[in-house]
């Protein structure tokens, strides 16, 4: 069997999807949780917190192409493990020394400090994330079967989402909120993000990966065939723009629970079920997008996921309790449509990002086809710094609206908002982010890639006693 023709097995898939736990986790936690750990603990202005998670993400723009020409570079000799093993170790350092600081003495000492301290963690992760990304496009050349990875490596996106979102702000609450809460997380979480990400370095070392023909010395010579390449900058000019309005909405998910809502206990709820339906439609996707073609049914999920985050706008605080669920607990008539948005969302959200990732595999693949090297590390290098610079403009966009529409800042915990203020924060969490990807849809029409050039279709031979222990995804 070869990489080309072989169903990767199950250890290697989970061996892989495993790290996507503690990337998630790294990704969203200090997305939704330092700006409010900044505005509400460090006294920072929202707009000032805006602008110190950006400064990182801006570096990052040439950090992760560097590190993706370096990668291809030791790929022929070292392989891509090493970046995940160091990568890993430095992220999960870093994420800790995010939040461990609870007084700087002034709010201008304590955005310059956050910033430096999330610019060196962004660097680690930058060096875990884009070899990371690369591995999704060399373990197969056949296209369903990478999107078949790429769901295991979406089942660790759930776990991180239901720790990084649902577990980490209501955990720094029930500890108190203060100082002893966000340490308690802080390690916590870190800790989690050093394991799961370390496991794909020892997971993947004997694993043999698609080859090609040596890639070129410098960076700007990687680039021209990647510039060349119009089906991936397509997608990824579709995905930055996404990123942005997606990006926003998560900055204000903390605020929009509590101010928007006034049920901070939901959160977890929210998560948990949107997990659930993110999970069970996994194997919906992946029989619809082989049947159907990845294109028309990324079109679906999108703009059904569009319709219903513009509901969001439309929800308000005080309704009354309907009725009490095991598990659940107390629900309020506006909670019960959260989860019931939770569950579509899960469903939906999967299926474009899922799909999104896939075809950027294939854009890989093409690019393999034509010039018979794919230089993967620069392919994932370029998606993941424009994934990255568009969560860092989704708080510097959030942080201006939320200033332009009064939110007020404190040091001493969550203070009582003007309806203007709430206002702004449910725009950020519905119209904002449902117009990003409408934008981004328009874009995205621009894409054509004809499937007999990326491996679509070919026969699979399936891995020795690996089929039977797979049913809990492929049933």
């Amino acid at each position: 069997m070869t990489a080309k023709t072989a169903r990767v097995p199950l250890g290697t898939l989970t061996g892989y999807g495993i790290g996507q736990l503690g990337a998630q986790i790294f990704r969203d936690t200090p997305a939704v949780l330092l700006p409010i750990f900044m505005t509400t603990i460090l006294g920072v202005p929202a707009w000032l917190a805006g602008i110190a998670i950006l400064i990182p993400k801006l570096w990052v723009i040439l950090c992760d192409p560097l590190v993706g020409v370096w990668s291809d570079r030791l790929k022929p000799t070292r392989g891509r493990t090493p970046f995940l093993f160091w990568g890993a170790l430095l992220t999960g350092l870093g994420f800790a020394a995010l939040f461990v600081v609870t007084d700087y003495g002034s709010p201008w000492l304590a955005a310059g400090a956050v910033c430096l301290l999330f610019l060196l963690a962004s660097t680690g992760f930058s060096v875990y994330s884009v070899p990371y990304l690369a591995v999704a496009s060399e373990l197969s050349a056949d296209s369903h079967e990478r999107t078949r990875i790429l769901a295991y490596r979406m089942v660790a996106t759930i776990g991180g989402v239901i720790l990084g979102v649902g577990v980490a702000q209501p955990l720094v609450f029930a500890l108190g909120g203060g100082p002893h809460g966000w340490h308690v997380m802080a390690f916590s979480f870190a800790l989690v993000c050093l394991l799961s990400m370390a496991l794909p370095a020892f997971a993947l070392r004997r694993v043999p990966l698609l080859e090609g023909d040596a890639a070129p010395a410098k960076l700007l010579h990687q680039m021209k065939p990647v510039l060349a390449n119009k089906p991936y900058l397509v997608l990824l000019a579709t995905s930055f723009v996404q990123g942005i309005g997606q990006a926003s909405g998560y900055t204000v998910i903390g605020f929009f629970y509590l101010y928007a809502l006034g049920e901070v206990d939901l959160i977890p709820k929210f998560v948990l079920v949107m997990a659930t339906g993110s999970m069970v439609s996994q194997p919906l996707f992946l029989w619809l997008s082989r049947n159907f073609g990845k294109v028309p049914v990324y079109w679906v999920a999108s703009i059904l996921w569009t319709l219903i985050t513009i509901s969001w706008f439309y929800v308000y605080a005080g309704s009354p309790v309907l009725f009490e669920l095991p598990l659940l607990g107390r629900l309020t008539e506006q909670g019960a449509l959260v989860l019931v948005r939770a569950f579509l969302i899960g469903i939906t959200n999967t299926g474009f990002l899922l799909l999104s990732l896939s075809m950027l595999t294939d854009t890989v693949e093409y690019q393999r086809r034509r010039f018979g090297v794919a230089n993967e590390g620069v392919f994932s290098g370029i998606w993941s710094a424009a994934e990255k610079l568009a969560f860092a403009m989704g708080p510097l966009v959030a942080g201006f609206v939320m200033s332009f529409y009064g939110f007020q800042s404190s040091n001493t915990g969550a203070v009582a908002q003007s309806a203007g203020a709430i206002t702004g924060i449910k725009l950020l969490y519905s119209y904002i982010p449902a117009g990003t990807q409408v934008l981004s849809l328009i874009v995205f029409s621009r894409y054509r890639l004809d499937p007999s050039l990326i491996g679509e279709g070919a026969r699979m031979e399936p891995a020795p006693a690996v089929e039977a222990s797979e049913a809990g995804l492929h049933s």
